[in-house]
């Protein structure tokens, strides 16, 4: 697969809590250069990242990150914030306490709620795949698809474990199609990479590949 289309896919990210504005400079500039879809970063890192690119990249951040169990205004109080610092997506991180009691009801409202606060911009819905059980990742594809959101979303890349061909393939079979699928944490190869492109995804969360591009 050329090298260009997977940078395309590429949500070029830095969620450490101890990034600095200088490596989120320096992600924004490998961004550009090498044509990311996009840069994540944290949304204390919106406003900066704003003022030095402009319109001139895609800004995206997380909300309820990275454990999921803020309250639903407050989720929604930081989509809002993040927007007016400039994001253009936002990746949400569900309740996974509702999810084990079945409460697929309130995690749909929650997500349309998130959703009607970010309007015309991009949702991503991250559902932690490697805290569930296959029944339970089928039934939030369904959520998700009723959801309102655009994508679907395998990890945050802080928990036990990142985005699987088996995950990606299971999301693609069982979304509706219009919801477009995010592989995240994890990716280490451009191997990685084609795999889950052509398995489905249509973006991918990492820092790996652009570092794996300007050493090759």
């Amino acid at each position: 697969m050329d090298i260009k289309r997977i940078l395309s896919t590429v949500d070029h990210t830095l969620l450490s809590p101890t990034a600095t504005w200088e490596e989120i400079r320096v992600l924004c500039d490998e961004a550009m250069h090498y044509g990311t879809a996009s840069v994540c970063i944290p949304p204390s890192m919106l406003a900066f990242a704003k003022a030095y690119v402009g319109d001139r990249l895609t800004l995206c951040t997380v909300i309820g990150f990275p454990n999921g169990y803020m309250t639903t205004a407050a989720k929604c109080f930081e989509a809002q914030d993040a927007i007016a610092l400039g994001a253009n997506e936002i990746d949400m991180v569900i309740n996974l306490g509702w999810v084990r009691e079945g409460a697929y009801d309130r995690i749909l409202q929650e997500i349309r709620a998130v959703k009607a606060t970010c309007g015309n911009r991009v949702l991503k819905v991250i559902i932690e795949t490697c805290l569930l059980t296959d029944e339970e990742k089928i039934r939030l594809c369904e959520v998700v698809s009723a959801s309102g959101a655009e994508y679907i979303k395998t990890s945050t890349g802080f928990s036990t474990g990142g985005a699987t061909a088996a995950d990606v393939a299971l999301f693609a079979a069982h979304v509706a199609p219009h919801v477009k699928i995010k592989a995240a944490g994890g990716i280490t190869t451009l191997a990685d990479a084609e795999e889950f492109l052509k398995l489905g995804a249509s973006r991918l969360g990492t820092s790996r590949i652009v570092k794996l591009v300007k050493e090759s």
